[in-house]
């Protein structure tokens, strides 16, 4: 160990910083990194484990690339040391960025050439969405694709000049690998620099003139008819829809819930009823599909990211939060609707799978469980899918014949697999099953001439026994522990809404205690600002726009769950910063950056919907929201002129956009507020009033609860109305009184709740 380092290394080792050790001894010999762990093992105590795990895990994989974090440090050495940069951006639940990172990453020879000629910097995606946004739109702009592993080759002063996606090792196919891209770019740099230079201050002109060249939506609003852009947003799912296995499109089929939001929305305004109809049909049937295709974990519950053919059966199979968040909301309120209890059973699943392997102890959700595991605890190389998959012979073993030939009809398991070779390029799932649900509960009983209730009650003690073997006799798939503020807003606002619906205590538990751990861990009281993630302690990342939009609505649908109002100041606090930091006070809209970020060479918008909606969509919807409830004109008018700024991309590609369709509906027709009071002797009451209009499903409800002679809490402060009714007497409610309010005016009191009801379902006879 080099001496001029050992007591700085003796500080870092008592001090228990493994990212500094890391830091600080990532260019030592493998030998010399062994005499550290067995250092740290003889200081560290039982409560430093995961440190040293972590530090295990490092140095064991051999990884000789000298990478740095996207920062200051890197960019000074590059410029220093007039060196290129090269831009790795994966993320940790990313298959082929294992492949690159194993083929490449991991190779003495290449890393040889990336240490000696460029200045290495590794960002994860979703930790930093801000420099994966801006140069894979570098990307897509020049090679008509995008993806990730991103690898961009910048200048020192961040400039990109070459960019792709995933680079085998070596030449194939008369294309180059990595090593000959290094070497070629290496090359070039040396023999004329300013070149590249050159070449990247061009690129960034291009892309700022693409950005400006958008043109500015209209000074009114008025002149983009809102349900001219619903139907056709309508009219494009309905022609694209798949009739026998929902969705829409064909193979990879996603589960989209962004559409499905949408479509739920315009079958509740009803503003053409036959359409209407086809809409909430489309939803549905799709969701119906999902359910019961392999794209549902039915062993270990949860949703798998997507389908790689067309009817819902092979999945890629890792599994994301925010897809849980967002399936949570769209199978709730298809609950909401029909009352079947299919419905919330899927939600029932949802929540039972991220509170069993999403859950930190303290309240947050980890990110994402890795589509790759081992199949077996002695294997060395990781499979996709080996998790989750089954041989017909494992059932019987596992079940016993009997069990598992029921089993076998009821999940469309085979003796010699049922995946499709086109489905497995890699014979990763041969001889394997991943289960759907072929035949119905009935069918099965029919077959095997029993009753449906010993059917099903084979089935589900099947299922977890399965779910026990699975537990404990197969390695995990890598876990993605980091907890995402943006992602963590969304399953709160998922868990809020399931909540209320299904008028579940515990899944409001879980809700209130992820924002707790986000308000304990990643704001910062002092400046009412958000940090981006956590992991084994807060980031130094600060938050993006989608981490105030999704946790702002997490908030406030989470107010509407328990009527605390700390919950809605907290939002209204978030909105305000969140005003201050991305706000475009000269076009409308907001950046996904802030104003201050000077690593971020473009600040770009997000406009359109991705597998999370856009965030501009969801603080158009906020600010709707916050400024009719804390009546806040000046809310209001940012919520329009957002939509004014994208009123081009509305008017040329609204189905892109579903969930800004979403929020232009509901600022066009405005919030339906029911406000309920009573005083404290009716609360009981006050609780029934509130379980049966939270039953109810409309696209624009907003439920405010109002204790008589309460006058703390914002929307006491900033709403007259409000103000007025706590002011009211007892008498003055008979006990409990809704107030229907619309178009900012309120209607009279209504004490019965079925006349309540009645008038907020009218519109659906």
């Amino acid at each position: 160990m080099a001496s001029n380092s050992q007591e700085h290394t003796n500080r870092l080792i008592h001090e228990k910083s493994p990212y500094l050790l890391v830091r600080v001894t990532r260019q030592w010999p493998q030998s010399t990194r062994y005499v550290l762990l067995s250092m740290v093992k003889n200081v560290w105590s039982i409560d430093s484990m995961p440190c040293f795990i972590m530090l295990l895990v490092f140095y064991q994989a051999h990884n000789p690339v000298d990478w740095y974090p996207w920062g200051e440090e890197a960019f000074q050495k590059a410029r220093d040391e007039n060196k290129p940069i090269f831009l790795s951006v994966g993320y940790s639940t990313c298959h082929w960025c294992h492949v690159m990172e194993h083929e490449s990453f991991e190779n003495d020879r290449v890393a040889e050439i990336m240490n000696k000629y460029f200045v290495n910097i590794k960002v994860d995606r979703e930790e930093n969405p801000g420099v994966d946004r801006f140069y894979m739109t570098f990307v897509q702009l020049t090679t008509g694709g995008g993806g990730w592993p991103m690898s961009v080759f910048l200048t020192p002063d961040l400039q990109p000049f070459m960019g792709a996606t995933y680079f085998p090792p070596e030449d194939k196919f008369g294309r180059p690998g990595f090593k000959t891209i290094l070497t070629r770019i290496a090359q070039i740099w040396a023999a004329s620099p300013e070149k590249l230079k050159q070449a990247g201050k061009s690129t960034v002109a291009q892309l700022k003139a693409y950005v400006e060249s958008k043109p500015p939506g209209s000074s009114s609003a008025s002149a983009l008819t809102p349900w001219s852009t619903a139907e056709d947003t309508f009219d494009h799912f309905e022609s694209s829809f798949d009739e026998k296995q929902g969705g829409f499109g064909g193979a990879p089929k996603f589960p989209t819930p962004v559409q499905l939001l949408f479509l739920l929305d315009y079958y509740g305004y009803q503003h053409k009823p036959n359409d209407a109809r086809k809409a909430l049909d489309m939803v549905l049937f799709t969701l119906r599909k999902i359910a019961a295709g392999g794209i549902h974990d039915h062993v270990g519950s949860g949703f798998h990211r997507y389908s790689t053919d067309d009817h819902w059966h092979v999945p890629h199979f890792e599994k994301m939060l925010y897809d849980q968040a967002q399936l949570l909301m769209v199978y709730s309120r298809a609950y909401q609707i029909t009352k079947d209890e299919l419905y919330a059973d899927v939600v029932k699943d949802i929540v039972r799978y991220v509170s069993r392997d999403l859950l930190h102890g303290d309240g947050g959700f980890y990110a994402a469980e890795d589509a790759d595991s081992l199949p077996t605890a002695e294997a060395t190389k990781k499979k996709e899918g080996a998790f989750c998959v089954w041989e017909a012979g494992e059932l019987v073993d596992i079940l016993g014949d009997d069990a598992a030939a029921l089993f076998s009809y009821r999940y469309g398991v085979k003796e010699q697999g049922n995946v499709d070779p086109e489905q497995d390029p890699h014979n990763e799932l041969e001889k394997k099953n991943v289960l759907f649900e072929q035949h119905s509960i009935k069918e099965t009983a029919q077959k095997f001439a029993a009753s449906e209730e010993s059917v099903s009650s084979i089935l589900q003690d099947s299922l977890s026994k399965l779910l026990k073997y699975r537990q404990t006799s197969r390695p995990k798939p890598h876990l993605d522990d980091k907890i995402l503020t943006s992602w963590n807003g969304l399953m709160i606002s998922g868990l809020a809404q399931a909540a209320r619906i299904l008028d579940d205590s515990s899944m409001l538990e879980l809700a209130t205690r992820a924002a707790t751990f986000i308000r304990n861990n990643l704001y910062d009281e002092s400046k009412k600002t958000l940090l981006r993630s956590y992991r084994e302690g807060p980031s130094s990342i600060d938050g993006f726009l989608d981490d105030y939009s999704y946790m702002i609505m997490g908030l406030i649908d989470l107010y509407q769950a328990t009527f605390d109002q700390q919950w809605l100041q907290w939002a209204y606090d978030l909105q305000l910063k969140q005003n201050d930091l991305f706000y475009d006070n000269d076009n409308g809209g907001f950046f996904s950056v802030k104003r201050d970020d000077q690593s971020i060479l473009v600040r770009l918008k997000d406009e359109q919907d991705g597998a999370e909606p856009s965030a501009n969509a969801v603080s158009v919807a906020n600010l709707c929201i916050l400024g009719t409830l804390l009546q806040n004109l000046s809310l209001s008018d940012m919520a329009q002129k957002t939509i004014q700024a994208f009123e081009s991309t509305l008017a040329k590609l609204a189905f892109s956009m579903p969930y800004f369709v979403s929020s232009f509906l509901l600022v066009t027709i405005g919030i339906k507020e029911i406000i309920l009071a009573g005083d404290d002797k009716n609360m009981e009451r006050m609780h029934t009033f509130q379980r049966a209009i939270n039953r109810v499903f409309i696209p624009n409800k907003l439920v405010v609860n109002v204790v008589l002679g309460k006058s703390d809490g914002v929307l006491q402060e900033k709403n007259t109305v409000i103000r007025d009714i706590a002011n009211k007497s007892a008498d003055d409610v008979n006990g409990v009184s809704a107030f229907i309010c619309e178009n900012f005016a309120c209607g009279m009191p209504i004490q019965d709740l079925d006349k309540v009801i009645s008038n907020l379902t009218s519109h659906y006879s």
